[in-house]
């Protein structure tokens, strides 16, 4: 005699056990995940310009409208800073 009519749980102790695991199971993941997320975030690499020729293309813009007179030499030295070129 067990007490309290107690009988050994049967099979919803298996299916609670089994919850209770796969919910530990989960936390754990989504700790380490969120861990990874955080220290990784900061350490991404820059992304790769579009179109590596634009900046060759907006230079030479820039060029042909300081030959034609369009800007003066302060604007053209400006706009080169500003475009980091």
């Amino acid at each position: 005699m067990m007490g309290y009519g107690y009988d050994g749980g049967g099979v919803w102790m298996w299916v609670f056990g089994g919850l209770m695991m796969v919910g530990v199971l989960l936390v754990i993941g989504v700790v380490v995940w969120a861990i990874m997320a955080a220290t990784t975030r900061g350490n991404a690499a820059p992304a790769a310009p579009a179109d590596p020729g634009g900046r060759a293309r907006t230079r030479q813009v820039l060029d042909e409208r300081y030959a034609r007179g369009e800007m003066t030499s302060e604007e053209y030295s400006e706009r080169l800073h500003t475009l980091g070129l």
